[in-house]
């Protein structure tokens, strides 16, 4: 590149000068045709004198008939002068012309080579350009190797500092951990001794002794159970909301293919079937409601484990109804595809699709079946029987297993459907509410495979928590929890909390760390010019003062007291009233979490009523529009 550049100064230099070069034999043929302009001025002239003086020499030949010696010469001397300006003319024309002729050769010569110059600097400034691209590339990718190495640099010395620091709390950790382990064996051997001497009865050797104790309280169990239960109920809203409204737009596909209602009335089969799905509201929003009241009867205060969670029967009951509506309305499902079946648009592919269906049907109330299954063995240790911690922590395995096989075969499906669809909006026949319903179909189904998808999920990412020990039961981990142990428990836990909250004494007030330093430094400087005021007051008062100042200084004392009395009086009072503040404010929210409860219970209510009345108003609508129109066409 820099020779190049180099090259492209000199290249630039040579043709500064030969335009130089060029000017200056342009300035020399302006002088010449000037020159030249004046010598043919000149020979015409002598041409016109010449004239002249052949025709006066002609006037005068007559009257004198040989020519004086003097004027002959003059003649002469013309003839001489004006033969050398010819001369010296055409000698200027020729030089004129090879001056012009040069020029111009040089001229295109110089054209040329500027052109070859410009395009060899517009090839040299393409080079240019390339190189430099490229090398700010590469001066990119070194700035960014660069700082990825002192990352790198960086985080090497970080970790080997952080390896430094954490070999060096490792160690007195372990220093730390020896000694514990020194104390903490010592006092097992005491422990152990007193126990070998004093106690004469150990309970948690036999199981009929041992489930006489009081088992401790889990307070963080209940949280997380209640939190977990919260987000339960979100997901099962969401799949009843789906599932209701896959069996309502079923039950409006039923109504218009392959027969529509308001033109002709559909099969008996067909009618029953619609029949049972107009009743799905009564099967479905009781597993809503009962998982509701699962997470309302978890609380704090509660305790929560399958021996004493009564809802989860209510619960099993709701799930057991559906899955019985699910294995009544199966045939007439499978029923109702066999009859689009046969009607004589129906297609090779459709009537695959249609196969499909039904399998995905069968397979969809099996895993239903299933899960009953599954929630009822864990809704049998509130009936009095009881699992095994093992067994219980299987059938939560297999629950989660089966509500992935929910979602795959919702997913599913949907997949089906949808193709089904695709296939039926190329017949000819297809109308647009039929349109519209296979929309709204579709719509549902998604929703279903998003919901059961989510509850697999969740279901998944809480499975440890379900299935492992609340850590209820009796001492030594032997045994189960019963509910009159639970409600011992309960008992005890708020006799403990009545005695603690009667023991509690108010923490001393304090001040914070820095504010005292501040306090400190502003009575250390104040002390300071208190102490250099009195010394100039005494100083300058006579000593018969100074029993007076002494008293310029008790009065104040006494005043200092008191103000601070008032403050703490002052402070005493806002405390209080940050107390029943705070009293007031817990009261207000437990206000608000009981109204919206209700408020949700509220909610549930009118979305019921909603759904009933959207579909008296589609039914409504059929009756005064559609029947009318259909009859007057």
């Amino acid at each position: 590149v820099v020779d190049e550049q180099a090259n492209s100064n000199s290249l630039k230099e040579e043709l500064k000068q030969r335009e130089q070069g060029l000017r200056k034999a342009e300035q020399e043929m302006d002088s010449l045709s000037f020159r030249n302009q004046q010598l043919a001025k000149r020979v015409e002239l002598l041409q016109e004198e010449l004239l002249a003086s052949e025709a006066k020499g002609k006037k005068t030949k007559n009257k004198v008939d040989s020519p004086s010696q003097s004027s002959y010469q003059t003649q002469s001397v013309f003839d001489e002068d004006l033969q050398k300006k010819i001369q010296e003319n055409e000698r200027l024309h020729i030089q004129f012309y090879e001056a012009d002729e040069m020029h111009r050769q040089q001229e295109q010569q110089l054209r040329d080579k500027l052109e070859q110059l410009e395009k060899d600097a517009e090839q040299h400034q393409t080079v240019v350009d390339n190189l430099t691209s490229k090398y700010m590339d590469t001066i990119e990718k070194l700035q960014s190797d660069k700082a990825r190495l002192e990352v790198r640099w960086t985080d090497s010395t970080r970790e080997r500092n952080c390896k430094a620091a954490t070999r060096l709390r490792l160690r007195h950790y372990q220093q730390q951990l020896r000694k514990y382990q020194t104390e903490l064996s010592t006092i097992l051997h005491l422990h152990r001794d007193i126990l070998h001497f004093f106690v004469c009865l150990v309970t948690h050797k036999y199981d009929d002794y041992n489930s006489l104790n009081v088992p401790p309280h889990n307070r963080r169990h209940q949280l997380k159970a209640r939190d977990a239960a919260g987000q339960a109920v979100s997901f099962v809203q969401d799949l009843v909301s789906a599932l209701l409204n896959f069996h309502s737009y079923t039950e409006q596909r039923v109504h218009i293919y392959p027969l529509d209602s308001s033109i002709e009335s559909i099969s008996a089969l067909n009618q029953k079937f619609s029949q049972y799905l107009h009743e799905n509201a009564a099967y479905v929003r009781p597993l809503e409601d009962g998982l509701l009241q699962l997470h309302q009867s978890i609380t704090e205060d509660t305790v929560t484990v399958l021996e004493t969670v009564g809802q989860l029967q209510d619960f099993s009951k709701s799930f057991s109804t559906y899955t019985s509506f699910l294995q009544k309305i199966l045939p007439y499902q499978l029923k109702s595809l066999e009859e689009e079946c046969d009607i004589p648009l129906c297609t090779a592919p459709l009537n695959a699709k249609n196969r499909e269906l039904q399998n995905d049907m069968k397979t969809f109330t099996a895993v239903f079946e299933k899960l009953q299954n599954y929630i009822n063995l864990l809704a049998l240790p509130s009936e009095s029987c009881t699992l095994v911690q093992n067994s219980f922590s299987a059938v939560f395995t297999q629950l989660s297993a089966c509500l992935h096989g929910l979602h795959d075969t919702t997913k599913e499906l949907s997949k089906h459907y949808s193709q089904k669809v695709t296939l039926e909006q190329e017949l000819p026949t297809v109308t647009q509410k039929l349109r519209t319903t296979n929309e709204c179909l579709l719509s549902s189904l998604a929703s279903l495979t998003n919901s059961t998808g989510k509850i697999a999920t969740f279901f998944s990412n809480n499975l440890d928590f379900f299935a492992s020990s609340a850590g209820y039961g009796p001492r030594a981990g032997a045994g189960n929890l019963n509910p009159q142990q639970a409600e011992s428990m309960l008992s005890n836990k708020k006799k403990a909390s009545t005695y603690i909250l009667t023991i509690r004494r108010t923490r001393p007030e304090s001040v914070p760390y820095t504010e005292a330093l501040t306090n400190r430094r502003i009575l250390t400087s104040s002390t300071e010019s208190r102490e250099g005021l009195m010394q100039q007051v005494l100083l300058t008062l006579i000593p018969g003062l100074i029993f007076t100042s002494s008293s310029l200084l008790e009065k104040s004392r006494e005043t200092l007291t008191d103000d601070v009395k008032h403050a703490n009086q002052n402070i005493t009072r806002l405390q209080d009233e940050l107390s029943t503040t705070k009293r007031s404010y817990e009261d207000q929210l437990s206000m608000m979490s009981d109204h919206l409860c209700s408020m949700n219970e509220t909610l549930s209510k009118q979305r019921e009523e909603i759904d009933t009345l959207k579909l008296g108003n589609k039914v409504s609508y059929i009756l005064l529009y559609c029947i009318p129109i259909i009859y007057i066409n």
